[in-house]
């Protein structure tokens, strides 16, 4: 800790304390993230360790944060990561109504790129919120707080918790207590996050499963084993019943979104995983008409 001067504490990110601090020799500025290792039993530095295997697995991407150092501190250690100026989550908060076209756009494009790239490498972040998509001084956005990813297992057979992803952005499966998932779980927290920055607040604001679960079937309708078979083979299914409610149309849910915004929405949340569509499938899909979306034609 000797190289650097603090400069002040930035918060908590998952599992430790996070200071801004500069470089002493090089004057660099970094968030340093400290994270004891006294608390065994509560499972800490497996999941520090696992962001930094996470984070030496994917190579230097644009759109990930950059893990600078890792260095042993006291009964801990510290990680320092490039310093980000902010995050989405302040983005919207400070926003004085919900963001421009032009905005979501790039945003989504950003978080899509490092998405894709996460999951080409097979790593499964688990965990994307607007909290965790870090904001630079000229704009730039990177996924950021790899504690609960993990690196994915291909052939399906590993089993992993349920409880994981911040509720509001936790995909149907794991509510239903799925122990077996796959990047879907990444897609449709991609889609809570899209449908946020349209919208200018959450799309699923539950307070407890349940209520995360009711919310969701609000808008996306009482999910059935005709449209999502594997509904019947989850941990939890049998345990909770609701009663049948039609889907409402996403143009009324968010009537000033593009018809094109709204369409791309639709194909992340979808409640079978393996249908929502790719951040990859989205590049290809840009790749022909040049952009994400048209925006919406002026009356």
């Amino acid at each position: 800790m000797d190289q650097y001067c603090i400069l002040g504490r930035i918060g908590e990110g998952a599992h430790g304390i996070v200071f801004k601090a500069k470089h002493v020799e090089t004057g660099e500025i970094v968030a340093l993230k400290k994270v004891a290792l006294r608390r065994l039993e509560d499972g800490i530095p497996n999941q520090a360790l696992r962001e930094i295997k996470a984070l030496q697995e994917i190579e230097d991407n644009q759109h990930v944060v950059q893990l600078k150092a890792v260095f042993p501190h006291g009964a801990g250690f510290v990680l320092a990561f490039e310093f980000m100026l902010s995050d989405l989550a302040e983005v919207v908060r400070h926003a004085q109504r919900p963001l421009v076209q032009a905005q979501v756009k790039s945003y989504l494009q950003m978080l899509l790129k490092g998405v894709a790239f996460c999951h080409a490498n097979n790593i499964v972040h688990r965990d994307l919120k607007p909290a965790n998509l870090l904001i630079s001084a000229s704009g730039q956005l990177k996924i950021a707080d790899f504690g609960l990813a993990r690196v994915f297992s291909p052939d399906g057979s590993r089993l992993y918790t349920h409880q994981v992803a911040t509720r509001w952005y936790r995909a149907p499966e794991l509510l239903y207590g799925a122990r077996q998932y796959d990047q879907g779980v990444d897609l449709w927290a991609v889609g809570c996050i899209l449908g946020e920055l349209l919208n200018g607040s959450p799309l699923f604001p539950g307070e407890n499963d349940i209520e995360q679960l009711c919310c969701v079937l609000r808008i996306l309708g009482t999910p059935s084993p005709q449209v999502w078979p594997e509904i019947t083979e989850l941990p939890d299914y049998n345990k909770i019943s609701f009663k049948e409610q039609a889907p409402v149309p996403l143009e009324e849910v968010l009537p000033d979104a593009s018809p094109q915004a709204l369409d791309l929405l639709g194909q992340f949340l979808l409640y079978p995983p393996r249908q929502r569509i790719s951040a990859s499938q989205v590049w290809n899909e840009v790749s022909m008409t040049k952009e994400l979306w048209s925006s919406k034609p002026t009356a």
